[in-house]
């Protein structure tokens, strides 16, 4: 009888020397909480970023899919997405999300691919929404994800990306953190989530008793789950960090212009920006999104 070896994939492979966390199955725990609320959740941060009201006609790149969250949303908006992750599991998460909203829909594909594979981005095309939050500094060659992604969008174009807050000495501690997670066994990575779960409970204390919110990322905001949020903050290693400025700069240098922009005010968290691409059509131009614009509350 002949035996067949499974050969693990390079996320398989990084995962088990301890040097990727397990993003996949923290997200495939997070499907047993997704319910229509967080979808709705996810759908209003997503128009409220893009200022749209939906996203009929319009091409959505999901890059890192994750949970696939955010592809249901934009699909439910009306986009035709195309999300793609470099874990097996946050695929099939992705496909599972497809299968239970969208069966047998041929405007949603999902597939693994990976954003530090050029050759792969290349049989992509362009799009008109290129999304990507809390992933490319996940990559272990950030620069180059974010490099890699701005040909993917289109003229006049929108580039939504997040990226973890440099806050110097604070951000080499969480990677250290984040690092011993990855390599400790199953007891320790438990004590150390607890013990970093408690801290950010006493930080969030202090914070009220002082009348000042709490820094840290509000995950239910974007319809996520605090503790599997918590899990991946705590394990989510490779980590890089930026500070906005140098986003800005990078992008501006290859044509983009900042449209909307949210900093965590020098703390903890994600970066948000949403960048447009000059338009090929003429100086200064910009080709709009096909979405129907959303309007602001009258004056």
């Amino acid at each position: 009888m002949s035996t067949t070896t499974m050969i693990p994939s390079p996320a398989e492979t990084e995962i088990l020397s301890g040097e990727r966390f397990e993003f996949g199955e923290n997200w495939r725990s997070f499907l047993s909480v997704l319910d229509d609320q967080r979808i709705a959740m996810a759908e209003a941060s997503l128009q409220d970023m893009l200022e749209v009201s939906d996203l009929r006609g319009v091409r959505f790149l999901d890059v890192g899919s994750g949970s696939g969250l955010f592809s249901l949303a934009a699909r439910r908006l009306g986009a035709e997405v195309h999300s793609f992750d470099f874990d097996a599991q946050s695929v099939a998460c992705t496909a599972e999300l497809k299968r239970r909203y969208f069966p047998n829909d041929d405007q949603w594909t999902a597939e693994q691919g990976s954003v530090l594979d050029a050759d792969y981005l290349t049989t992509l095309g362009t799009f008109d929404v290129v999304y990507s939050w809390g992933v490319l500094h996940h990559t272990g060659a950030m620069w180059q994800a974010l490099d890699n992604v701005m040909p993917l969008v289109a003229d006049g174009g929108r580039l939504f990306v997040s990226i973890y807050n440099d806050q110097g000495f604070a951000s080499r501690c969480w990677r250290s953190v984040k690092r011993f997670y990855c390599e400790s066994p199953p007891l320790t990575r438990r004590l150390v989530l607890g013990g970093v779960g408690s801290y950010f409970k006493a930080r969030s204390f202090a914070a009220r008793l002082v009348s000042r919110p709490a820094r840290f990322a509000t995950p239910r905001e974007r319809g996520m789950s605090a503790p599997h949020d918590l899990k991946d903050w705590v394990g989510g290693y490779p980590f890089e960090v930026a500070k906005p400025e140098q986003v800005f700069d990078v992008c501006r240098a290859k044509g983009f212009v900042l449209q909307r922009l949210i900093t965590r005010g020098g703390g903890g968290g994600c970066n948000q920006f949403v960048f447009a691409r000059l338009s090929s059509l003429g100086a200064g131009s910009l080709a709009p999104l096909t979405a129907t614009a959303r309007r602001g509350p009258e004056r």
